[in-house]
């Protein structure tokens, strides 16, 4: 299966990364010399989307005028200026530009670098991982030592199947949340158009026993402070060298 349509989240205060967003949104600082968003729309363009919706509020301006400039990807914003609608509603919101198939959902300052050259990218293989006859949501997941910015929490425990428990209720095998989930939008019918957090969702999941995971290849980055960037630029520089 090729997934061709994606919702990524960007409208975010980035609050913990101040003093750089009082200037900019988080999504736009430059990570390795790229800016973080473009690390999920480049992955995304790779395996085969075609149809980016894109929510903005944080200096929303300054989003627009970087996604205007971003070619291979047709970018549709969905504007949060009036009000942030925490990630669960931006979804919501975004998935009314978008149409009824399968659907990758991306933050846009969560990345993964070394992946495996010539062989099938992260998205690909979760395109062909998700199954909807059997699953709600399916998404990358991630070992706490292929971190690098992490806050040590593991998310959930994953089982041989792939299917995924809360590690407070499992500790048998646990995984991060690498930020990255592929779901048809038909999930959220019922999801309430205010703000909320789309974890209500992965529980929903977990209850019928519909929430599955895959492991991702390379190293998983996310960049919460600025004393972050240097760390997350030396990985980059470590994979780079041994590429």
């Amino acid at each position: 299966m090729t997934i061709k349509q994606a919702m990524v989240l960007a409208a975010g205060l980035g609050t913990r990364m101040r003093p750089i967003t009082d200037t900019m949104p988080k999504p736009l600082v430059k990570i390795g010399g790229k800016p973080m968003i473009d690390y999920s729309l480049d992955a995304l363009k790779q395996a085969g989307v075609e149809v980016a919706a894109v929510n903005v509020h944080h200096f929303a301006d300054q989003m627009e005028t970087h996604l205007k400039t971003y070619s291979g990807l047709d970018v549709l914003i969905s504007d949060e200026r009036e009000a942030l609608l925490n990630n669960g509603g931006g979804i919501v919101k975004g998935l009314t530009l978008l149409g009824r198939d399968t659907i990758f959902v991306m933050n846009a300052d969560l990345f993964w670098i070394g992946e495996k050259p010539g062989e099938l990218s992260n998205l690909d293989r979760l395109a062909g991982f998700f199954d909807p006859e059997r699953m709600d949501m399916a998404m990358l997941c991630v070992r706490i030592e292929d971190t690098t910015g992490h806050n040590g929490v593991n998310d959930f425990s994953i089982g041989p199947d792939g299917r995924l428990t809360r590690y407070r209720d499992d500790q048998s095998n646990p995984v991060v949340y690498a930020g990255a989930f592929a779901m048809k939008p038909e999930f959220l019918d019922d999801a309430p158009r205010d703000p909320f957090n789309i974890n209500i969702y992965f529980d929903k999941a977990i209850s019928r026993g519909r929430l599955y995971g895959m492991m991702m290849d390379g190293h998983w980055l996310t960049v919460g402070t600025p004393e972050a960037v240097g760390e997350a630029e030396e990985t980059i520089r470590r994979f780079r060298t041994f590429a």
